[in-house]
């Protein structure tokens, strides 16, 4: 699991900003919300343009060079604040693991383009590169993969990667382990389309994949839980290809005439569905096209999936509620912070106490 994130001079973020999944309060409610003494899931608000989506993007920029996943083009464009001095990005990651504690620093002036790079196990440093100076310390890591030849290191791949991907060795099941979480983290939002970095196998089709098992019919039931009362059915057209349609007296195309929030409940079930090992989620704007009650739900069903965390954004005021999740879960993102409704106030917060008005009130404003 994710343990803490800091990032600094990546897009709107100049100063450092941090989220800290080890910040856990003691409430004996929606204890679902934690999980290892670890927050699990966590939605976020905040103002327009304080920069929500790009905190996914920094929390994803790790896929870009670690992972051989999809990058949505055009997303990590601008890559550095405007305003930098220093020329590069920041990025701090420390991952609590089955094999231990890692901790990963790293440095980049473009998203394909790394500067540096910290790796620590268990509070030992195994590894420090300057990619610029073209030196470091690299000891730690040759034990853990002593037959690995670093001599032939591509200057252009993280070493991490490097190492991972040449060395059977078992010493390195740390890091192995690093490796699986980041290619198995996903982000995704559909405000416009299917748009996601990380997760996917190439076998998964995003239009066909309904067909197959009992998925038409479950998501169908899904459909009709959420309020949308129209029956479905998989019909072959004239050029033999299979599509999918609403089950009319005069069948209509799917994806032709599906409201924006059906097609971003298909994105959702999609993803759960095919996606059986994620190991970390974050959906950008999961409820733009949701009624409150239908957003409620989603994030419910979320909740029983303890076994990723998941991070949301979202301007729903309606969910901020202690009968859906609890304070230390819920943050809010400033130009220059991201903090959690329990630190953002000195009132001791309760189950009792109405969040949404708190909030409206300007309890939680700095």
């Amino acid at each position: 699991m994710l343990k803490k994130f800091e990032v600094r001079g990546f897009k709107n973020f100049k100063e450092n900003i941090q989220l800290d999944f080890s910040d856990v309060r003691d409430y004996k409610f929606n204890e679902q919300c934690a999980s290892k003494g670890l927050l699990n899931k966590i939605i976020i608000y905040g103002k327009n343009s304080v920069g929500k989506s790009n905190l996914g993007l920094a929390l994803f920029d790790i896929t870009t060079h670690l992972a051989d996943k999809n990058v949505t083009p055009d997303l990590y464009d601008y890559y550095l604040n405007a305003d930098l001095d220093s020329g590069f990005a920041e990025f701090h990651y420390v991952f609590k693991l089955e094999a231990g504690e890692i901790d990963y620093l790293y440095r980049k002036n473009d998203v394909r383009e790394l500067t540096f790079e910290k790796i620590s196990i268990n509070n030992e440093v195994i590894m420090t590169y300057d990619y610029t100076k073209k030196s470091g310390d690299l000891e730690g890591l040759k034990k853990l993969a002593p037959s690995l030849n670093f001599e032939f290191q591509n200057e252009n791949i993280s070493i991490l990667k490097y190492v991972v991907n040449n060395t059977l060795s078992s010493t390195a099941a740390p890091l192995k382990q690093l490796m699986r979480f980041v290619n198995n983290m996903l982000w995704f939002r559909s405000l416009d389309e299917n748009r996601y970095i990380g997760y996917k196998k190439e076998s998964e089709d995003y239009i066909n994949f309904i067909f197959e098992k009992d998925y038409l019919k479950t998501f169908q039931d899904l459909l009709h839980t959420a309020g949308v009362n129209e029956d479905l059915v998989a019909i072959k057209d004239p050029d033999g290809k299979q599509r999918l349609y609403f089950n009319k007296k005069i069948p209509i195309p799917f994806f032709k005439v599906a409201s924006n929030g059906t097609k971003a409940l298909y994105a959702l079930y999609y993803w759960l569905t095919t996606a059986k090992d994620i190991s970390f989620l974050f959906i950008d704007e999961f409820d733009a096209y949701y009624h409150f009650e239908l957003s409620e739900m989603i994030v419910q069903l979320l909740e029983k999936h303890k076994e990723f965390q998941t991070i949301l954004t979202s301007h729903n005021t309606n969910l901020l509620t202690n009968r859906i999740m609890r304070p230390d879960c819920y943050f809010i993102l400033t130009t220059d912070k991201l903090t959690s409704l329990a630190n953002a106030t000195n009132r001791e917060l309760r189950e009792g106490h109405n969040l949404e008005k708190l909030y409206i009130n300007g309890e939680f404003d700095e």
